[in-house]
């Protein structure tokens, strides 16, 4: 036998054609990543701005034409209407102007995210600065001393979505099993809905009574964990039903090489370019990191429409899954049968 008879032999043009698929994955990985993460900088960061008479808008003004556009400053009424706001999640920080001294305060929400707490006093001290002025910033919502960079809920929802994905790979790929008919499809289902039930509970205990990293509601932690594996399973499944096993590596490319850079983790979602900013908020992984911080620092606030995408994502999952199996009996069923009976 030849070697090119061997290589045939040894991969096949399915093969390539899978290894062909990783290397876009892998690449796509590395652009998805790097592009997201490697120069991160405040962009129109929703941003109030307290001040008497027409200070007020005179620093906004001032504000909205720093270099690069950093923030998107408007006027709010006092400062206890600024601290509403940003537990409200509607603005991330704030400048009250005291017009009595030099020292103005920042209020900053770290729970949101540490890197853009940071940002945003670098940008205060340096317009303040400008105008012979100091800051004092103030965490109106500040991180757990556990919960570094405020990063623990991010983790927490990627953790989610694996068990999401794999557990719906596994159950397709695994040994023995089949395409999937109405009922196979309907026990895989429920099979990931156990899975996102026990999922959602060790994570919400894990971060929480054990590790301490997370405060916040257990039981909402719990429905999120359920939501959120359930979700990113469920479209899992109907990837795979739709594609085969191409869908594994096309969820990974939705969940990790799309979804992970876009969450707002490492860095909030005003600090991310256009592109990511934009997709962040509509995939699971963002969803979830958005509607865990708020249980953990927001009193929950703000989680509605986050909590739609996440339905949306286990609702399309699921109602795709049971249409590809229920049509592919139906023309199963309708197969012209030879007169031998095969």
């Amino acid at each position: 036998m030849t070697f090119a008879d061997e290589l045939k032999s040894a991969v096949t043009p399915r093969a390539a054609l899978l290894v062909v698929g990783v290397l876009a994955l892998q690449l796509l990985f590395i652009a998805s990543y790097v592009g997201a993460l490697h120069h991160p900088k405040p962009r129109d960061v929703a941003f109030g701005v307290v001040a008497p008479g027409d200070a007020a808008a005179q620093t906004r003004d001032k504000l909205a034409k720093l270099p690069g556009e950093p923030l998107d400053p408007r006027v709010v009424k006092d400062e206890a209407e600024a601290r509403r706001q940003i537990i409200d999640r509607k603005i991330d920080g704030a400048l009250i102007v005291d017009p009595r001294g030099t020292t103005d305060t920042l209020l900053v929400a770290s729970g949101g995210g540490k890197a853009l707490a940071n940002a945003l006093e670098m940008i205060a001290v340096k317009a303040d600065g400008a105008e012979k002025r100091s800051v004092r910033p103030v965490d109106v919502a500040a991180a757990s001393p556990q919960d570094f960079n405020g990063l623990s809920s991010f983790y927490l929802v990627v953790g989610w979505c694996v068990g999401g994905y794999l557990c719906a790979s596994i159950m397709s790929i695994s040994a023995g099993s089949k395409v999937a008919n109405p009922q196979r499809a309907a026990i895989r289902l429920g099979a990931m809905a156990l899975l996102a039930l026990a999922g959602g509970l060790g994570g919400a205990v894990i971060i929480g009574p054990i590790l301490g990293a997370l405060p916040g509601s257990i039981m909402a932690l719990w429905g999120l964990g359920a939501l959120v594996t359930f979700a990113v399973g469920a479209f899992t499944l109907a990837l795979e039903a739709i594609t085969g096993v191409v869908g594994i590596g096309l969820a990974v490319l939705v969940i990790v090489v799309a979804g992970n850079p876009s969450a707002g983790g490492a860095f909030p979602l005003p600090m991310l370019p256009p592109f990511w900013e934009a997709i962040g908020p509509a995939l699971p992984p963002g969803a979830g990191t958005w509607v865990a911080r708020s249980i953990a620092y927001f009193q929950g606030n703000a989680v509605t429409g986050p909590l739609l995408v996440l339905s949306a994502w286990a609702v399309a999952g699921t109602a795709v899954t049971l249409l590809v199996a229920t049509r592919r009996r139906t023309a199963a069923s309708q197969a012209p049968v030879s007169p031998s009976g095969v």
